[in-house]
């Protein structure tokens, strides 16, 4: 099977039990832009028909930006909540919305915490 297929599948087996919570820790990090997009909107569909709660690990804040309603930045080790912020962006979010002045806006204010503890983990391994 093809890494989008394999996804599918994993996806499929976790939603099988019709969970009221689902841990997805990086599902799309592995796959092409128009794959991840796909699978990007079917879970949002499937989170939203079922009144399931996702939370979504990512290191991409794009992705932050454009599946959760709330992001939350972890800090450098050990890790803790640096940052919790409320995604007021609407719903369905498709790609256009990047475009928008408020994603701008959030995903500068995350860039920003983000690069803070980059910088600080930098200057710790230096010591």
């Amino acid at each position: 099977l093809s890494g989008g297929m394999q996804q599918r599948v994993a996806l499929a087996r976790a939603l099988a039990n019709q969970p009221e919570v689902l841990l997805c820790d990086e599902p799309f990090a592995a796959l092409d832009a128009m794959t991840r997009q796909v699978l990007q909107e079917e879970l949002a569909n499937i989170a939203k028909s079922q009144k399931m709660t996702v939370v979504f690990i990512t290191h991409s804040i794009d992705e932050a930006l454009l599946m959760g309603d709330r992001i939350v930045v972890m800090s450098a080790r050990p890790g803790r909540v640096k940052q919790s912020l409320v995604n007021d962006l609407p719903r369905p979010r498709s790609a256009e919305l990047q475009m928008t002045p408020r994603y701008v806006e959030l995903k500068k204010t995350i860039w920003e915490s983000v690069q803070e503890e980059v910088m600080a983990s930098m200057s710790v391994r230096k010591s």
